[in-house]
């Protein structure tokens, strides 16, 4: 039997495939049981992660074993075999322990050096004990892979190239700004309560936020998080909400931290941009008062169409003018009106108020002229008497001065990123993903998930010691290799071992019943002398193919040394499985 893991991760597939081929708790489960149900599988457990799913299996043939868990992973991750193919990747015997420990002391993270893959590691075996998929090969590797991990971060300082996700994604949050400075006093929403949960809820506290809600589908998990928030001792006011008041909440909220096991959004577009435009947020833009005006979408903004033209090939600049300004164009409107339109687009002004007629001039500076001489004033008593025609070409530029201030920064945001405000920041760790990730088109909305985030780790330097724990990893391959290999022909020379003590017992009864007269010490005494005879024997023998077994390319000597004694395969079996069973190696304690 061989090691086999078939897999995709960050790495290897985009985040729209990874957040297609997320499996659900229900989904691990099935994939296992089917996966040793499979013909070339003994055991098997299934590591999946925010960033990675990889299936680890026992198979007896390589060929086989790679055809039948690529199928099982399209199958239950739901994405069809011959679109998830191009992203898969296998690695066979000593590579895949090289890439379990890898991925262990955080070398294959999407954050390199990040700790949080031992626990979900631990996770991975734990599934794997508690299904019975886990034999003494995946108990073996996966517990030393916790190990090789935790002598990484002792032993190395790969803690300072990477942190958590969370902290990660905090950081990519603040952009240029200290993490603790720019969470000072903020209001905090946290999404779910499971382990990533609860680890942004704790770095949330560490940083500095001032408050924490809480918010899950079991009331009881948030309600307990909420209380380690408060006990923690960071001064944090943290307490649990329903989901249900997740919309509320939002509002209220300078960020938002979601980490869901839902199949759909948690938040879309229109929950947030009914939590920017609310009284903590952004004032939702007036409708105009404008006959046969096109609708509006949820975010304040009118549908695009492209712009129409003038008999006389004039382009209007406005992208976004609305059908009855086309038609008033076609219908033939005042020279003098068409001209002061064209003259100001190409001066670059826009207007930046559809309801106080003001325009935007290239500096940033207002200038207080309508281009069709709307007249200044409040609302909808400035636009009393104005004809429809100007009426609706002011309604074509004010929707396109709504999009030039939308890249104006904002006064009384709290942050600013590369210019433009900041009200509410969004960290979408869930895979698939929790917020919809158009929201980062709405004003005063930043938002970084996880494809965000592979992309800013892509840039994120390494640090020295990351090559000593490429080192250690080599280091420990090598050393589980040598052990495994060992292991697999200790079956084969205590076979050896029991057939010539059974060798010797016949001997001796054949003595005994030859020379009767012997008396007890006698006896002893020549029964000792045959057994040290047959000990040394076979002590060199049994040493050298052991080391030789260790080397690689060694597992052919246990074959060897069967057929040489002419072994019984069944003995061998069944010292192999009494050796499997043995308590001392499927012990879960040995993962903490």
């Amino acid at each position: 039997m061989s090691l086999l893991v078939v897999g995709l991760s960050h790495r290897s597939a985009p985040v729209s495939v990874l957040e297609r081929a997320s499996l659900s708790a229900d989904a691990k489960v099935k994939l296992l049981h089917d996966t040793l149900a499979a013909e070339p599988a003994a055991e098997a457990t299934v590591l999946a992660t925010c960033n990675r799913i990889e299936l680890y299996a026992d198979v007896d043939k390589f060929h086989a074993g790679v055809a039948e868990l690529s199928t099982l992973l399209a199958q239950h991750s739901g994405v069809a075999l011959e679109e998830l193919t191009p992203y898969l990747y296998v690695h066979y015997e000593d590579r895949a322990v090289h890439h379990l420990f890898s991925v262990a002391c955080g070398l294959d993270s999407m954050v390199v050096g990040e700790g949080q893959i031992l626990g979900q590691i631990k996770d991975a075996l734990a599934l794997g004990q508690e299904l019975h998929t886990a034999g003494r090969l995946i108990n073996d590797l996966f517990q030393q892979a916790l190990r090789v991990g935790k002598r990484a971060h002792s032993e190395t300082g790969i803690d300072r190239a990477g942190q958590s996700l969370v902290t990660f994604g905090l950081e990519q949050l603040a952009v240029r700004e200290p993490v603790e400075e720019w969470a000072a006093g903020k209001r905090a929403l946290v999404i779910g309560a499971g382990s990533m949960s609860s680890l942004a809820a704790a770095t949330l506290a560490r940083v500095g936020v001032a408050e924490i809600a809480v918010a899950n589908r079991t009331a009881e998990r948030a309600e307990r998080l909420a209380e380690i928030l408060v006990a923690s001792g960071t001064g944090v006011a943290a307490r649990a909400v329903p989901m249900s008041a997740v919309a509320a909440e939002l509002g209220r909220a300078d960020v938002v931290v979601s980490c869901t096991g839902a199949t759909g959004l948690v938040l879309t577009g229109d929950d947030v941009a009914a939590a920017v435009a609310g009284p903590a947020g952004l004032s939702p833009t007036p409708p105009l008062p404008e006959t046969g005006a096109a609708p509006r979408t949820p975010w304040g903004l009118r549908p695009q169409t492209p712009a129409p033209q003038t008999s006389a090939g004039l382009e209007l600049a406005d992208a976004g003018a609305s059908a009855p300004v086309a038609s008033g164009l076609a219908a033939g409107i005042d020279a003098g009106v068409l001209a002061r339109l064209v003259a100001a687009a190409e001066g670059g002004r826009r207007l930046a108020d559809a309801g106080a007629a003001r325009t935007i001039a290239p500096s940033g500076q207002a200038v207080e002229v309508c281009p069709v001489d709307v007249p200044a004033g409040d609302g909808r008593s400035a636009l009393a008497g104005v004809d429809a025609s100007s009426l609706e070409l002011h309604g074509a530029w004010a929707d396109q001065g709504e999009a030039a201030a939308q890249r104006q920064p904002r006064r009384g945001s709290r942050s600013q990123v590369d210019g433009a405000p900041v009200r509410l920041a969004l960290l979408d760790l869930a895979m698939p993903r929790d917020i919809d990730a158009a929201v980062h088109r709405i004003p005063g909305v930043r938002l970084v998930d996880i494809e965000s985030l592979a992309e800013a780790s892509a840039d994120a330097p390494m640090a020295a010691d990351v090559d000593a724990v490429r080192a250690i990893v080599a280091e420990e391959v090598a050393a589980f290799g040598a052990a495994q290999r060992a292991a697999h022909i200790t079956p084969t020379v205590v076979a050896l071992r029991a057939m010539a003590a059974e060798v010797v017992a016949m001997e001796v009864a054949r003595l005994d019943g030859r020379v009767p007269d012997l008396d007890e010490r006698q006896r002893a005494e020549v029964t000792q002398t045959v057994r040290r005879v047959v000990d040394k024997l076979l002590h060199a023998p049994t040493v050298r193919v052991k080391q030789l077994a260790s080397e690689p390319g060694g597992a052919g000597y246990a074959e060897a040394l069967r057929e040489l004694f002419d072994l019984d395969p069944q003995t061998v079996a069944s010292v192999s499985r009494a050796d499997a069973a043995d308590p001392k190696n499927d012990d879960p304690g040995r993962a903490s």
